[in-house]
């Protein structure tokens, strides 16, 4: 799932990208088969600005996901820069629920993309992981939460966020049973270090 071209891009071609990606998001999560020429024109492309950095409904499809996936992630360093452990961890909870919304109106593109392509059936899943790890390992070296909690804990117990209807009240449905699951974290936890 690398960019198609590594080499930096121009402010304007980096900023066209990133609204192609944005639009994408949206019009992707609302219907797999939305014509590539609406989301040119609702991003305000051209069909050669277009086509140069996506040249096909698979490689926008991975791509918007892989810049999905790597907001997310980042977002974790970013977060215990900034924030006490537990707090960081609750709010990039809040992220992750964002990205399991948009990903799950995307989910259907997604999985077109990649059979079409013999690509990974879960794109990003290692890095989102890791993301998890620096943040629980945060955690624990600060004591804010239980000992012994591992990714694969932490996974089962938000596993929940997947079954929320993305068309319904997901945003507080959401926060309710992440505050569930941050106060199960935190109990037990020795305390700040």
């Amino acid at each position: 799932m690398e960019s198609r071209n590594d080499a930096p891009q121009r402010s304007d071609a980096q900023r066209n990208r990133e609204r192609i990606l944005e639009v994408a998001l949206v019009e992707l999560a609302r219907s797999t088969d939305v014509p590539l020429s609406v989301i040119a024109k609702k991003a305000g492309v051209g069909q050669g600005t277009f086509y140069r950095n996506f040249p096909n409904r698979e490689a926008l499809v991975l791509e918007v996901h892989r810049h999905e996936v790597q907001l997310l992630t980042d977002s974790a360093t970013q977060l215990l820069k900034n924030r006490e452990p537990d707090q960081a961890l609750r709010e990039w909870m809040d992220r992750l629920a964002r990205f399991a919304m948009a990903k799950a109106g995307l989910a259907d593109a997604l999985r077109q993309a990649t059979t079409a392509t013999g690509g990974p059936s879960k794109p990003g899943y290692a890095l989102v992981v890791a993301a998890i790890e620096l943040l629980l390992n945060a955690n624990h070296e600060a004591g804010t939460i239980r000992p012994g909690v591992t990714a694969d804990d932490f996974l089962l117990a938000i596993a929940g966020i997947w079954q929320i209807d993305v068309h319904g009240d997901w945003q507080s449905r959401t926060a309710r049973l992440l505050d569930l699951i941050m106060d199960g974290l935190r109990a037990g936890a020795p305390g700040r270090r």
